[in-house]
Protein backbone atom coordinates (compact mmCIF):
# COMPACT_ATOMS: atom_id res chain seq x y z
CA UNK A 1 0.00 0.00 0.00
CA UNK A 2 1.79 3.27 -1.12
CA UNK A 3 1.68 5.87 1.72
CA UNK A 4 0.13 8.60 2.52
CA UNK A 5 0.70 9.50 6.04
CA UNK A 6 3.91 9.87 7.46
CA UNK A 7 3.42 10.45 11.26
CA UNK A 8 4.44 7.61 13.26
CA UNK A 9 2.84 4.85 15.41
CA UNK A 10 1.87 5.12 19.11
CA UNK A 11 3.06 2.52 21.20
CA UNK A 12 1.59 1.89 25.08
CA UNK A 13 4.17 -0.28 26.87
CA UNK A 14 1.81 -1.85 28.65
CA UNK A 15 1.96 -3.06 31.95
CA UNK A 16 5.78 -2.16 33.34
CA UNK A 17 5.88 -5.29 35.37
CA UNK A 18 5.20 -7.41 32.60
CA UNK A 19 6.31 -8.23 29.35
CA UNK A 20 5.46 -5.12 27.40
CA UNK A 21 8.82 -3.25 27.80
CA UNK A 22 10.79 -6.39 26.43
CA UNK A 23 8.53 -6.11 23.67
CA UNK A 24 8.93 -2.55 22.92
CA UNK A 25 12.10 -2.99 23.24
CA UNK A 26 12.39 -6.09 20.28
CA UNK A 27 11.32 -3.16 18.02
CA UNK A 28 14.15 -1.74 18.12
CA UNK A 29 15.95 -4.34 16.61
CA UNK A 30 13.07 -4.56 13.54
CA UNK A 31 12.53 -2.02 10.75
CA UNK A 32 9.79 -0.39 12.68
CA UNK A 33 12.14 1.55 15.38
CA UNK A 34 12.03 4.58 12.79
CA UNK A 35 8.67 4.26 12.47
CA UNK A 36 7.04 4.43 15.98
CA UNK A 37 7.09 6.10 19.14
CA UNK A 38 6.76 4.28 22.73
CA UNK A 39 4.96 6.19 25.49
CA UNK A 40 6.68 4.85 28.50
CA UNK A 41 8.64 5.67 31.40
CA UNK A 42 12.55 6.06 29.70
CA UNK A 43 14.15 4.60 33.07
CA UNK A 44 12.16 1.45 32.96
CA UNK A 45 13.07 0.83 29.14
CA UNK A 46 16.65 1.33 30.17
CA UNK A 47 16.47 -0.52 33.03
CA UNK A 48 14.68 -3.91 31.48
CA UNK A 49 17.33 -3.35 28.46
CA UNK A 50 20.00 -3.74 30.69
CA UNK A 51 18.64 -6.63 32.71
CA UNK A 52 18.00 -8.07 29.20
CA UNK A 53 21.27 -7.15 28.03
CA UNK A 54 20.55 -5.82 25.16
CA UNK A 55 21.91 -3.13 23.62
CA UNK A 56 19.34 -0.54 22.94
CA UNK A 57 19.07 3.65 23.04
CA UNK A 58 16.54 5.43 24.17
CA UNK A 59 15.56 8.70 22.82
CA UNK A 60 13.28 11.33 23.18
CA UNK A 61 10.49 11.16 21.15
CA UNK A 62 11.70 14.10 18.74
CA UNK A 63 15.26 13.38 18.69
CA UNK A 64 17.20 12.55 15.50
CA UNK A 65 18.94 9.18 15.15
CA UNK A 66 22.33 9.21 16.75
CA UNK A 67 25.27 8.15 14.52
CA UNK A 68 26.42 5.96 16.94
CA UNK A 69 22.91 4.17 17.85
CA UNK A 70 21.92 1.16 15.85
CA UNK A 71 19.30 0.14 17.59
CA UNK A 72 17.06 2.26 19.03
CA UNK A 73 13.58 3.87 20.31
CA UNK A 74 11.80 7.47 20.70
CA UNK A 75 10.04 7.23 23.87
CA UNK A 76 7.37 9.92 24.77
CA UNK A 77 8.03 10.18 28.49
CA UNK A 78 5.26 8.87 30.71
CA UNK A 79 6.67 8.13 34.07
CA UNK A 80 5.56 5.83 36.82
CA UNK A 81 4.98 6.83 40.63
CA UNK A 82 7.10 4.15 42.08
CA UNK A 83 10.11 1.88 40.33
CA UNK A 84 8.67 -1.42 39.24
CA UNK A 85 9.60 -5.00 39.73
CA UNK A 86 9.39 -7.71 37.22
CA UNK A 87 6.54 -10.30 37.52
CA UNK A 88 5.10 -7.81 40.80
CA UNK A 89 2.46 -5.58 39.06
CA UNK A 90 2.39 -1.93 41.77
CA UNK A 91 -1.42 -0.09 41.82
CA UNK A 92 0.03 3.01 42.53
CA UNK A 93 1.05 3.07 38.91
CA UNK A 94 -2.03 2.51 37.28
CA UNK A 95 -2.66 6.17 37.13
CA UNK A 96 0.55 6.53 35.16
CA UNK A 97 -0.34 4.25 32.99
CA UNK A 98 -4.06 5.12 32.05
CA UNK A 99 -2.64 8.55 31.55
CA UNK A 100 -0.52 7.36 28.67
CA UNK A 101 -3.13 5.53 27.38
CA UNK A 102 -5.38 8.96 27.24
CA UNK A 103 -2.00 10.74 25.35
CA UNK A 104 -1.24 8.41 22.78
CA UNK A 105 -5.56 8.74 22.10
CA UNK A 106 -5.58 12.07 22.10
CA UNK A 107 -2.44 12.04 19.61
CA UNK A 108 -4.39 9.91 17.52
CA UNK A 109 -7.14 11.92 17.18
CA UNK A 110 -5.22 14.61 16.83
CA UNK A 111 -3.56 13.98 13.72
CA UNK A 112 -0.31 13.59 15.58
CA UNK A 113 -0.11 9.42 14.94
CA UNK A 114 -1.22 7.67 12.85
CA UNK A 115 -2.54 4.53 15.04
CA UNK A 116 -1.91 3.35 18.25
CA UNK A 117 -0.47 -0.23 19.21
CA UNK A 118 -1.27 -1.41 22.84
CA UNK A 119 0.91 -3.84 24.70
CA UNK A 120 -1.20 -5.42 27.57
CA UNK A 121 -2.22 -4.07 31.13
CA UNK A 122 -2.72 -6.22 34.02
CA UNK A 123 -6.47 -5.53 34.71
CA UNK A 124 -6.38 -6.77 37.92
CA UNK A 125 -4.40 -4.10 39.28
CA UNK A 126 -5.85 -1.49 37.64
CA UNK A 127 -8.39 -2.09 39.52
CA UNK A 128 -6.69 -3.02 42.86
CA UNK A 129 -6.10 0.53 42.23
CA UNK A 130 -9.63 1.79 42.97
CA UNK A 131 -10.34 2.22 38.70
CA UNK A 132 -13.04 0.35 36.94
CA UNK A 133 -11.44 -1.23 34.14
CA UNK A 134 -12.64 -4.23 32.32
CA UNK A 135 -10.01 -4.21 29.26
CA UNK A 136 -8.63 -1.62 26.94
CA UNK A 137 -11.62 -2.65 24.36
CA UNK A 138 -14.07 -0.67 26.64
CA UNK A 139 -11.81 2.02 27.94
CA UNK A 140 -10.46 3.22 24.68
CA UNK A 141 -14.50 3.29 23.51
CA UNK A 142 -15.52 5.27 26.82
CA UNK A 143 -12.68 7.62 25.64
CA UNK A 144 -13.43 8.43 22.33
CA UNK A 145 -17.39 8.41 22.37
CA UNK A 146 -17.78 5.15 20.81
CA UNK A 147 -20.81 3.35 21.14
CA UNK A 148 -20.43 0.08 19.94
CA UNK A 149 -16.21 -0.43 19.79
CA UNK A 150 -16.22 -4.62 18.24
CA UNK A 151 -13.17 -6.60 19.31
CA UNK A 152 -11.83 -9.05 16.44
CA UNK A 153 -9.08 -11.34 16.26
CA UNK A 154 -6.87 -11.35 13.48
CA UNK A 155 -5.05 -14.61 11.89
CA UNK A 156 -3.55 -15.13 8.34
CA UNK A 157 -6.32 -16.77 7.37
CA UNK A 158 -9.38 -16.32 9.72
CA UNK A 159 -11.03 -13.13 11.69
CA UNK A 160 -13.07 -13.44 14.22
CA UNK A 161 -15.40 -10.98 15.93
CA UNK A 162 -16.65 -11.03 19.23
CA UNK A 163 -20.39 -9.45 19.63
CA UNK A 164 -19.67 -9.37 23.91
CA UNK A 165 -16.23 -8.89 24.93
CA UNK A 166 -15.62 -8.81 28.66
CA UNK A 167 -18.41 -9.88 30.63
CA UNK A 168 -19.26 -12.81 33.07
CA UNK A 169 -20.95 -15.43 30.91
CA UNK A 170 -24.38 -15.28 33.23
CA UNK A 171 -24.45 -11.84 31.69
CA UNK A 172 -24.35 -13.01 27.86
CA UNK A 173 -27.70 -14.05 27.33
CA UNK A 174 -29.44 -10.85 29.00
CA UNK A 175 -26.87 -8.48 27.39
CA UNK A 176 -27.02 -9.90 23.44
CA UNK A 177 -30.35 -8.32 22.30
CA UNK A 178 -31.41 -7.34 18.97
CA UNK A 179 -30.16 -4.34 18.95
CA UNK A 180 -27.02 -5.02 20.06
CA UNK A 181 -26.57 -7.97 17.24
CA UNK A 182 -27.66 -5.18 14.73
CA UNK A 183 -24.95 -2.55 16.43
CA UNK A 184 -21.85 -4.94 15.88
CA UNK A 185 -22.45 -6.39 12.49
CA UNK A 186 -23.46 -2.93 11.45
CA UNK A 187 -19.61 -1.97 12.94
CA UNK A 188 -18.37 -5.37 11.46
CA UNK A 189 -19.49 -4.67 8.10
CA UNK A 190 -18.38 -1.78 7.64
CA UNK A 191 -14.97 -2.16 9.20
CA UNK A 192 -14.18 -5.05 6.96
CA UNK A 193 -15.18 -2.78 3.90
CA UNK A 194 -13.00 0.44 4.70
CA UNK A 195 -10.21 -0.91 6.56
CA UNK A 196 -9.47 -4.52 4.90
CA UNK A 197 -11.02 -3.96 2.15
CA UNK A 198 -13.49 -6.41 1.58
CA UNK A 199 -15.99 -5.64 -1.27
CA UNK A 200 -18.84 -7.32 -0.45
CA UNK A 201 -18.06 -9.34 3.21
CA UNK A 202 -19.01 -13.12 4.09
CA UNK A 203 -19.99 -13.01 7.88
CA UNK A 204 -20.79 -16.29 9.73
CA UNK A 205 -22.89 -16.05 13.22
CA UNK A 206 -22.70 -18.72 15.20
CA UNK A 207 -25.32 -19.40 17.74
CA UNK A 208 -25.51 -18.91 21.53
CA UNK A 209 -26.06 -22.43 22.41
CA UNK A 210 -24.64 -25.43 22.03
CA UNK A 211 -26.24 -26.92 18.41
CA UNK A 212 -27.53 -23.55 17.58
CA UNK A 213 -30.25 -23.82 20.48
CA UNK A 214 -31.71 -27.10 18.51
CA UNK A 215 -34.83 -25.70 17.72
CA UNK A 216 -35.88 -23.89 20.89
CA UNK A 217 -34.87 -27.46 23.05
CA UNK A 218 -31.18 -25.91 24.13
CA UNK A 219 -31.80 -22.56 24.28
CA UNK A 220 -34.57 -19.86 23.00
CA UNK A 221 -32.00 -16.76 22.14
CA UNK A 222 -30.83 -18.08 18.74
CA UNK A 223 -34.34 -18.19 17.25
CA UNK A 224 -36.04 -15.44 19.23
CA UNK A 225 -32.86 -13.17 18.47
CA UNK A 226 -30.10 -13.94 16.51
CA UNK A 227 -31.91 -15.42 13.62
CA UNK A 228 -34.07 -12.70 12.83
CA UNK A 229 -31.52 -10.06 12.72
CA UNK A 230 -29.63 -12.52 10.30
CA UNK A 231 -33.24 -12.38 8.48
CA UNK A 232 -32.88 -8.34 8.51
CA UNK A 233 -29.34 -8.48 6.86
CA UNK A 234 -29.89 -11.04 4.44
CA UNK A 235 -33.07 -9.24 2.76
CA UNK A 236 -30.75 -6.09 2.68
CA UNK A 237 -28.45 -7.84 0.07
CA UNK A 238 -25.98 -8.93 2.30
CA UNK A 239 -24.10 -11.71 2.95
CA UNK A 240 -24.70 -12.83 6.55
CA UNK A 241 -25.14 -16.51 7.62
CA UNK A 242 -26.30 -18.50 10.64
CA UNK A 243 -26.84 -18.87 13.56
CA UNK A 244 -24.63 -21.64 13.10
CA UNK A 245 -23.16 -24.16 15.56
CA UNK A 246 -20.35 -22.87 17.17
CA UNK A 247 -18.49 -26.51 16.80
CA UNK A 248 -18.97 -26.82 13.49
CA UNK A 249 -18.60 -22.85 12.42
CA UNK A 250 -14.65 -22.86 12.13
CA UNK A 251 -14.74 -26.01 9.64
CA UNK A 252 -14.53 -26.40 6.32
CA UNK A 253 -17.82 -27.72 5.92
CA UNK A 254 -19.31 -24.61 7.13
CA UNK A 255 -18.12 -22.28 3.89
CA UNK A 256 -15.70 -19.39 3.37
CA UNK A 257 -15.96 -16.55 5.73
CA UNK A 258 -14.29 -13.57 5.61
CA UNK A 259 -15.48 -13.10 9.33
CA UNK A 260 -17.06 -15.34 11.94
CA UNK A 261 -19.04 -13.29 14.96
CA UNK A 262 -19.09 -15.15 17.86
CA UNK A 263 -21.38 -14.43 21.10
CA UNK A 264 -18.79 -14.28 23.75
CA UNK A 265 -15.14 -14.12 24.16
CA UNK A 266 -14.60 -17.68 25.03
CA UNK A 267 -16.78 -19.07 21.98
CA UNK A 268 -14.35 -17.63 19.70
CA UNK A 269 -10.96 -16.77 20.85
CA UNK A 270 -10.02 -20.27 22.11
CA UNK A 271 -10.51 -21.54 18.34
CA UNK A 272 -8.10 -18.79 17.06
CA UNK A 273 -5.72 -18.61 19.02
CA UNK A 274 -5.23 -22.71 18.85
CA UNK A 275 -5.14 -21.75 14.91
CA UNK A 276 -2.47 -18.40 15.01
CA UNK A 277 -1.16 -18.03 18.54
CA UNK A 278 1.82 -15.51 18.81
CA UNK A 279 1.14 -14.08 15.56
CA UNK A 280 -2.76 -12.96 15.59
CA UNK A 281 -3.67 -9.50 16.14
CA UNK A 282 -6.39 -8.13 18.26
CA UNK A 283 -8.38 -4.92 16.40
CA UNK A 284 -10.67 -2.82 17.78
CA UNK A 285 -13.39 -1.92 15.43
CA UNK A 286 -15.64 1.28 15.47
CA UNK A 287 -13.14 3.47 16.83
CA UNK A 288 -12.21 7.18 15.16
CA UNK A 289 -8.66 5.77 15.69
CA UNK A 290 -6.66 2.52 14.79
CA UNK A 291 -5.94 0.59 17.44
CA UNK A 292 -4.34 -3.00 17.18
CA UNK A 293 -2.57 -4.90 19.62
CA UNK A 294 -1.00 -8.36 20.84
CA UNK A 295 -3.05 -11.60 21.17
CA UNK A 296 -2.02 -12.55 24.93
CA UNK A 297 -1.65 -11.07 28.22
CA UNK A 298 1.16 -9.12 30.29
CA UNK A 299 3.16 -12.68 31.30
CA UNK A 300 4.63 -11.84 34.39
CA UNK A 301 6.23 -14.67 34.97
CA UNK A 302 8.84 -14.60 32.21
CA UNK A 303 8.94 -10.61 32.27
CA UNK A 304 12.96 -9.73 32.28
CA UNK A 305 13.72 -13.01 31.10
CA UNK A 306 14.27 -13.14 27.31
CA UNK A 307 11.84 -15.78 26.94
CA UNK A 308 8.99 -13.13 25.65
CA UNK A 309 8.20 -13.78 22.40
CA UNK A 310 7.68 -10.19 20.36
CA UNK A 311 5.97 -11.73 16.64
CA UNK A 312 2.63 -10.75 17.98
CA UNK A 313 3.70 -7.28 18.92
CA UNK A 314 5.32 -7.37 15.21
CA UNK A 315 2.01 -8.52 13.71
CA UNK A 316 0.11 -5.86 15.33
CA UNK A 317 2.58 -2.77 14.17
CA UNK A 318 2.56 -4.04 10.89
CA UNK A 319 -1.28 -4.49 10.57
CA UNK A 320 -1.63 -0.67 12.19
CA UNK A 321 0.89 0.30 9.67
CA UNK A 322 -1.43 -1.16 6.61
CA UNK A 323 -4.51 0.30 8.06
CA UNK A 324 -3.43 3.31 8.53
CA UNK A 325 -2.01 3.49 4.99
CA UNK A 326 1.69 4.06 6.65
Amino acid sequence: MTSTNRNPLVITAGEPAGIGPDLCLALAQTEWSDRVVVIADPEILESRARQLGVDVTILSSGAKKEGAANHYLRVLRQPLINASVCGTPDPANAKSLLAGLNRAVKGCIDGEFSGLVTAPLQKSTINDAGISFTGHTEYLAELTSTQTPVMLLVTDTMRVALASTHMPLRQVPDYLTKDRLRNVIEVLHADLITKFHIAAPEIVVCGLNPHAGEGGYLGEEDAAVIEPVINEYQLRGMIVRGPLPADTAFTPAAGHADAVLTMYHDQGLPVLKYAGFGKAVNVTLGLPIIRTSVDHGTALDIAGTGKADAASMIAAVELAAELAGV
